[in-house]
């Protein structure tokens, strides 16, 4: 199983990068293959909402903005499941994040149950430094968004610095029972 890992941090070696190798590991631990990807390391910028609101992500569920999200958003479809870990910034996901989950959602939820994300399993993290607030409320915009392109939700897993140990060893066994169940079913 081909698991595609994003990370939406700019710091290499803190809480969510701490995430994203768990995920690895899990996903490793189970016989799957994963990749991790950074998107702040990519060009991906917002959303346009162009000509009408649309532009051709409606009609033709390709965004025309031109920059690394048409290959990040073909490397998401040929995935067989994803895990998505933000930072936690203002009680929402990271802005690269956002970035990359509007684009998404404006070229694959236009598709309804054609989705090629349809039923796809997705573990959502929120990873709170700081003060630890705002997991919640960004757990519920991830939830939405993984409903909006017709995902499959896995697990929604909410760490802070203090849960970071524990949270840690359960983003691990949820990304290796994930795979599991999914090459249980091959």
């Amino acid at each position: 199983m081909n698991v595609l890992i994003l990370s939406a941090s700019p710091n290499r070696d803190g809480l969510t990068a701490a995430c994203a190798q768990a995920a690895l590991a899990g996903v490793l631990a189970a016989g799957g293959s994963g990749q991790e990807v950074r998107l702040n390391d990519l060009d991906l910028g917002k959303c346009q909402a162009c000509n009408n609101g649309w532009g051709t992500c409606l009609p033709d569920h390709v965004c025309q903005v031109l920059d690394d999200f048409q290959a990040i958003h073909e490397q998401t479809c040929q995935a067989e499941s994803l895990v998505l870990v933000t930072p936690v910034y203002w009680g929402e996901m990271s802005e690269s994040a956002k970035a990359y989950a509007d684009r998404l959602r404006r070229c694959e939820a236009t598709r309804g149950a054609e989705s090629r994300l349809a039923n796809k399993p997705v573990i959502a993290v929120a990873a709170a430094g700081g003060s630890g607030g705002g997991m919640i409320t960004c757990l519920a915009s991830m939830e939405r968004w993984i409903d909006h392109i017709r995902a499959r939700r896995f697990d929604l897993i909410p760490v802070n610095r203090w849960s970071r140990e524990y949270k840690l060893a359960a983003i691990r066994a949820a990304a290796q029972t994930m795979v599991q169940l999914e090459l249980n079913k091959e």
